[in-house]
């Protein structure tokens, strides 16, 4: 089965340099975290890459990361494709003077036309691991049943994606007894101290331990989530609520309100895999 990795890099800026995560090298051969993303998704057995990023970064974006990437996966007959996140790309009029992007539901939606086969999206900053890779393809490729919408959430342990930096955010995900995601918090500000969750402000954060499952914005989906999530983004822009400068359309916020909904059933992979 045909399989996507679908990598949101529309943040990158267009200013390439030092101090921009996505392309600062993480080992001695110069490698960054894409390059470790797409080697762990092609051995796990996915074969079309979809890059989302912005059409000004374009040319530099391939001069320095897309063009090498390219040649690697031409030569393991794996598709790369480039799709274009733009503030203007929505159904009706961009509202006088946003500026900011529409965020990470409205970049999943400028790849569209690329994702044709089920698929999965995530960060372009962030490193997940091989093992996530390899049961996010077993899940694409197991046959699902007609109803509800079908996706798969990657579980990382709390304890393992937090900066010794300072503070993070990450959805605290809370799960049945089939490991079926009930529950997604974005939560801010969470710390580790003498082997307790805190949150910065609050104190000691009752809802999570060390050990809970957090999302880290890896999502597996089928195509027929693209087009709800569409009929979402159209919603998300009629609603008279938020700041028309400022809202962002975010995929966990979505996911969570078609829990609610009970539109999908999300199966929450866990993995031990350390996040960078």
């Amino acid at each position: 089965m045909k399989t996507s990795l679908v990598i949101m890099a529309a943040g990158i800026g267009s200013r390439f340099g030092g101090g921009i995560k996505q392309l600062e090298p993480v080992d001695t051969n110069g490698h960054i975290i894409m390059d470790y993303s797409i080697h762990d998704a092609v051995e796990a057995g996915f074969n079309k890459i979809i890059f989302i990023i912005r059409k000004d970064i374009e040319a530099d974006f391939r001069e320095v990361i897309g063009n090498r990437i390219e040649a690697v996966c031409r030569k393991c007959g794996v598709e790369v494709h480039y799709a274009f996140q733009d503030i203007r790309d929505i159904p009706g009029e961009l509202p006088e003077g946003r500026t900011k992007p529409w965020g990470t539901g409205q970049a999943v939606l400028a790849a569209k036309e690329y994702i044709k086969t089920p698929f999965v999206v995530l960060n372009a900053d962030d490193y997940y691991g091989k093992e996530v890779f390899r049961k996010m393809q077993e899940y694409l490729t197991i046959p699902k049943g007609p109803g509800k919408l079908h996706m798969a959430m990657a579980g990382f342990v709390l304890k393992n994606t937090v900066s010794p930096n300072g503070t993070v955010t990450r959805a605290i995900c809370r799960t049945d007894r089939n490991g079926m995601l009930t529950d997604l918090e974005e939560t801010k500000g969470i710390y580790l101290e003498n082997g307790r969750v805190y949150r910065e402000k609050y104190g000691a954060e009752g809802r999570a331990t060390p050990e809970s499952l957090v999302s880290m914005n890896m999502w597996a989906a089928y195509p027929e989530f693209v087009a709800e999530l569409e009929r979402g983004f159209a919603d998300f822009l009629a609603e008279q609520d938020g700041d028309p400068l400022t809202k962002e359309f975010l995929l966990p916020v979505f996911v969570e309100k078609l829990l609610k909904e009970e539109k999908v059933q999300v199966q929450v992979l866990p993995t031990a895999e350390q996040w960078i």
